[in-house]
C-alpha cells in the first residue's frame, strides 16, 4: 500500500529537531511522497531545504488569504520566479479565500486572481483554500474560466456540503479531505466524502493542524493520513487499500509526481533496452 499526503507543513517550527524520527513514522505509514503547501514566498528557500534532505517532498509556492496585507507589486513575480527556479515545484499555493478570519474579502480576491493566473501560465495546478467563501470562490473562478481559461487544481482540507462539492467538481477540481473528516460532528463533510468520484479524491493531513481521530488533540503530522485514508474508505465503503490506490494516482496526476519506484522501473527498463 502507498499513500501520498497532499498537503503538509512540516517547515513549523513544532518539527524543529525530530524531522528524522517523523519521517521514519511516515515511511513506517506507507506513505511515500507529500506536497509541502507554502503560507508565505519567504518560507521557499526553507522548504527547499526540507526537499534537499527528504526526496519525496514536491513543493509549492504562494501565499495564503490570511496573509495577503503582505501582497506587494512584486510578489506576483517573485511567486513565479521561484515556481520557475526549482523543478520540484508541482503547484501554486497555497491561496484562495478565508472570510472567517478575514473581512478583507477584496484584498484577498485580488491577490487569489493574481496566483491563479500564475498557475495557468506555468501549467501548474493551484491548491486553494476556502473557508466560509464557497460563494464567492466559485463565482471567482467561473469569472475567471470565462476570461482567461481552465486552471487545474485542489480544494485542500475540504470542509463543503455536497452541493458546494458539486460546484467545484464541475469546474474540474479535485477535492482533498483532511482528519476534519474524521471527526465525530463533521456530517456533511463525510457526506461529502461519498460523492467525490473515484478519481478525483485525494487525502492529506494540513499537519501540524488538524490530527484526526484516534489522534484529536496532538500534533498533527504526515503518518497520520493513514488514518483521513481509513475514514474515507469505510465512508465510500470500499477498502483501504483501493482507497490508497485511487488518491495516490491521483495525486500523481495532478501533481505530475513519479514516485520513486516507477522512476526506477523506467530506468531499469532502459537499461535492458
Amino acid at each position: 500500500m502507498q499513500l501520498i499526503d497532499t498537503h503538509v507543513h512540516i517547515n513549523f517550527d513544532v518539527f524543529q529537531g525530530s524531522l528524522i524520527s517523523l519521517r521514519k513514522r511516515w515511511q513506517e505509514a506507507s506513505v511515500v511522497h507529500l506536497v509541502h503547501s507554502c503560507v508565505k514566498p519567504d518560507e521557499f528557500q526553507g522548504i527547499q531545504s526540507l526537499a534537499d534532505m527528504f526526496p519525496e517532498l514536491s513543493l509549492a509556492v504562494g501565499l495564503h488569504p490570511l496573509d495577503v496585507d503582505e501582497w506587494q507589486e512584486n510578489t506576483a513575480k517573485k511567486i513565479e520566479n521561484l515556481a520557475l527556479s526549482d523543478q520540484r515545484v508541482v503547484a501554486i499555493g497555497e491561496t484562495g479565500l478565508d472570510f472567517y478570519k478575514a473581512s478583507n474579502h477584496q484584498q484577498q480576491k485580488l491577490a487569489f486572481s493574481s496566483q491563479l493566473e500564475i498557475a495557468r501560465k506555468l501549467n501548474k495546478p493551484v491548491i486553494i483554500h476556502c473557508r466560509e467563501a464557497a460563494s464567492s470562490m466559485k463565482e471567482l473562478l467561473e469569472a475567471f474560466w470565462r476570461e482567461q481559461g481552465i486552471v487545474k487544481g485542489v480544494m485542500h482540507c475540504w470542509g463543503g456540503n455536497k452541493e458546494e462539492t458539486k460546484w467545484f467538481l464541475d469546474l474540474g477540481f479535485y477535492i482533498s479531505f483532511s482528519g476534519i473528516v474524521t471527526f465525530k460532528n463533521a456530517q456533511q463533510i463525510q457526506e461529502s466524502a461519498k460523492i467525490v468520484p473515484s478519481d478525483r479524491i485525494l487525502v492529506e493531513t494540513d499537519c501540524p493542524f488538524l490530527a484526526p481521530v484516534p489522534k484529536r488533540g496532538k500534533t498533527n503530522e504526515p503518518s497520520y493520513v493513514k488514518y483521513v485514508a481509513e475514514k474515507v474508505a469505510e465512508l465510500r465503503q470500499v477498502p483501504l487499500e483501493t482507497l490508497a490506490q485511487q488518491t495516490t494516482t491521483n495525486a500523481c496526476h495532478l501533481f505530475n509526481i513519479k514516485l520513486a519506484s516507477e522512476t526506477n522501473s523506467l530506468s531499469n527498463e532502459k537499461a535492458v533496452v
